[in-house]
């Protein structure tokens, strides 16, 4: 564990120093992360421009041109004056102009944080968050992190909004795709990863970035999975699932959180006292900052929580929210209302003193500045990282008649929109990419197989091509079709009502069912679908995502069996999209599914997910057996001996679930513990054993009280969520 946000005496002797030397006007500054905007033609804050990129409104290369020759405001007098904290930008050689005016003519000389949304990679993006959390590889999301932190700061980014730890259950939600999936161990193992990552190298200030948790809180549980939406939820809930993460994270060092835009209960993040101060920074005892989400304070006013801006400003501050993101209504209220009472001037006092920490901490008061070096290739060593990143998120769903692998030397048909976009690889809230790092799907496929031939049937943002469709039928020994979902149709503002295969893709696919060829459906999505018809009629079924800028060489290597697939799922796929939300750990019922009529089920469609959580398999097959539990003092370890049974090596991932069988409220039907990656080769077995302490045997009350209830548990290690060994074993909790 790295330390908790650590300072000198002497560096916290400087704040201070800073702070009772500083007007007013000069704390209010800190607060604010002014809105850069983009003037000339096409007057917009540059975080507009951002959601107009990555919502597809404007492609990468207009967003590049724009960037390269619209004029920018960057409010360098206010800069000049003080009454700037933060900016967006990433661009080293701005970063250091405004460095220069911030540290040399301003009264103060205090250096700003320069954030920005690096939410999977920087230059070098890797597989969005849903996807890296298949490979259930803590080492590997620490890495992942630590690539995107020194590209970034090479920019003069020195603060990431993210790990994005939402929860998400709701495949409806378009932002489902920026997060590690539905299940609270795993997304709180992703998120401490990720804080070592970012945060972790202090060696060098070129090696470490400013995490910042989102959404605190609760986000990912927006109604109906409808973005932006209420949620409402009782305190168990939120404690065992949703604030879980965020308390993982904050205990290893995260430096910001941010709020998030939700309402929680009826009151918006923004302004949730009892979120931002009573748990965050007096229960967790975070000593980071919290930063609004773009407009969220001004949102307020949107919610009826508060009558106009300035009440807005000042619920906030009171609340506990030290930066605004953009929308100035603390420069233009704070004075006037520490004028008039209705804020305090040592809550100013508090929220720069948390700034200047982070700032401290960073070493922006010693080198503020970055070198400038010339833009060349990407490196090896982060291409070769981003490959092995994205081939251990690929989940193989389905592989009947073992069709795959495929023959290098067969005749294939690449089909489908998708195959030829190499844009379309990076996924949602990919902004500092390049076009020629992207290696598409038909690309990878080429450089590997001597037959490949591409038809460009169309199918999703074109009509359905049928002419080229029968061509590329003719064509093929087997097809590989390129399925799934553009960029902007998941993450924010993304949210869609049905979430089958949209376009004219099911139909495409029907067709080549109708032709009786072989085909292997490659998906490329941001969210679960619900592939109830692919499922049963399509042959081989690969669960790709948006994997960044090497996911054409991936998708070769598995398709061609260069690699082994060893991605699980790290959120459940629906048969429908009625069935949403959807999850593995939910509540037993006093009614569970069943047969007869008066059970929990639907009547016109099968209880269960389509595809459970940890779900996923492989070119190899594995057996478990010989489960045994072993009672120590403060764990139970528990073992099981794993056998490759298949015929070539390959990586299981080994989970650990517990079911708590009597509580005293209604407990989750299971619940993931811990997991392990185990690679054998052909008929080897291994025994693999966990330790489970019991201490992750208590649970949140709805009082939000964390207690122990003695009882017996039922203790499950397996595949995935629904094929395991099961034994009980009484628990006596000291």
């Amino acid at each position: 564990m790295i330390p908790i946000i650590a300072i000198t005496e002497e560096q916290k002797n400087h704040i201070s120093q800073l702070i009772q030397s500083m007007t007013i006007d000069e704390k209010i500054g800190q607060m604010n992360q002014a809105a850069v905007s983009i003037v000339g033609g096409f007057e917009v804050p540059f975080e507009e421009l951002i959601e107009m990129l990555t919502d597809g409104r404007i492609s990468h290369t207009e967003f590049e041109k724009i960037m390269s020759t619209a004029e920018q405001d960057y409010h360098e007098d206010e800069i000049r004056a003080g009454k700037v904290g933060s900016l967006m930008l990433q661009d080293a050689k701005k970063a250091n102009e405004l460095q220069k005016i911030a540290v040399e003519e301003s009264r103060l000389g205090i250096p700003l944080i320069i954030g920005l949304d690096v939410i999977h990679g920087f230059r070098t993006v890797f597989p969005i968050a849903l996807a890296e959390a298949c490979s259930f590889e803590d080492e590997l999301f620490v890495r992942t992190a630590r690539m995107a932190a020194k590209e970034s700061r090479k920019q003069g980014v020195n603060w990431h909004f993210a790990p994005m730890i939402d929860v998400s259950r709701d495949a409806r939600w378009g932002r489902v795709s920026e997060g590690p999936g539905e299940d609270p161990y795993l997304v709180s193992q992703f998120a401490k990863a990720k804080i070592q990552g970012l945060q972790g190298d202090q060696s060098s200030t070129e090696n470490y970035v400013a995490a910042c948790l989102k959404h605190f809180v609760a986000y990912g549980a927006a109604e109906g999975g409808k973005d932006y939406n209420t949620t409402s939820m009782a305190d168990s809930l939120l404690h065992n699932v949703y604030l879980a993460p965020f308390k993982a994270a904050i205990e290893e060092g995260a430096a910001t959180v941010m709020a998030a835009f939700n309402d929680l209960n009826g009151v918006p993040c923004t302004v949730n006292q009892d979120m931002l101060r009573a748990v965050l920074k007096e229960d967790y005892g975070f000593e980071g900052f919290v930063v609004s989400d773009a407009n969220g304070i001004r949102e307020c006013v949107t919610h009826g929580i508060a009558e106009d801006e300035k009440a807005a400003a000042r619920q906030a501050a009171t609340a506990g929210l030290d930066m605004d993101m953009g929308t100035g209504l603390y420069s233009a209220h704070l004075k006037t209302l520490i004028e008039e009472k209705l804020v305090d001037e040592s809550l100013l006092d508090e929220a720069v003193t948390r700034i200047l920490t982070i700032k401290m901490w960073l070493g922006l008061f010693a080198e503020p500045y970055v070198e400038i070096e010339e833009e060349a290739e990407v490196p090896q060593n982060n291409t070769q990282l981003a490959l092995e990143a994205a081939e251990k998120a690929i989940v193989l769903l389905k592989n009947e008649n073992n069709l795959l692998p495929l023959d290098r030397t067969a005749k294939i048909s690449v089909i489908g929109e998708l195959a030829d976009m190499a844009a379309e690889v990076v996924g949602a809230w990919s902004i500092s990419w390049k076009a020629e790092d992207c290696v598409s799907v038909l690309s990878g496929l080429s450089a590997q197989g001597e037959r490949v031939k591409y038809f460009a049937t169309g199918g999703l943002t074109s009509p359905l091509d049928e002419n080229k469709l029968k061509e590329a039928l003719a064509y093929g020994d087997v097809i590989v079709a390129v399925v799934g979902e553009t960029v902007s149709m998941s993450g924010e503002a993304a949210s869609r009502a049905t979430i089958t295969l949209p376009g004219s893709q099911q139909r495409m696919l029907e067709k080549v069912k109708e032709a009786g060829k072989p085909v292997v459906a490659v998906l490329m999505n941001g969210r679960p679908l619900a592939l109830e018809w692919e499922h049963q009629n399509v042959d081989a079924i690969l669960e790709t995502w948006h994997l960044g800028v090497q996911m054409g060489t991936a998708v070769a290597n598995v398709i061609f069996g260069a690699a082994n697939p060893s991605g699980k799922l790290s959120v459940s796929f629906p048969r429908v999209t009625g069935q949403c939300p959807i999850y593995y750990n939910h509540p037993n019922t006093g009614r569970p599914g069943g047969k007869s009529k008066f059970t929990s089920k639907y009547m016109d469609i099968e209880n269960g997910p389509l595809y459970p959580f940890g779900f996923g398999l492989s070119y190899t097959e594995y057996t478990y057996s010989n489960l045994i539990l072993e009672r120590f003092t403060d764990s139970i370890r528990v073992s099981a001996d794993i056998q490759n049974t298949g015929q070539r090596q390959g990586t299981e991932i080994v989970q650990l679930y517990v079911r708590d069988i009597v509580g005293s409220i209604v407990r989750p039907v299971l619940e993931m513990k811990d997991y392990q990656k185990v690679t054998l080769l052909p008929g080897e077995v291994r025994t693999v054993s966990f330790d489970l302490p019991k201490q992750k045997l208590g649970f949140y009350d709805n009082k939000g009280d964390f207690k122990f209830e003695d009882g017996e548990f039922l203790i499950c290690l397996g595949k995935n969520s629904q094929e395991y060994l099961e034994e009980k074993i009484t628990i006596i909790f000291d």
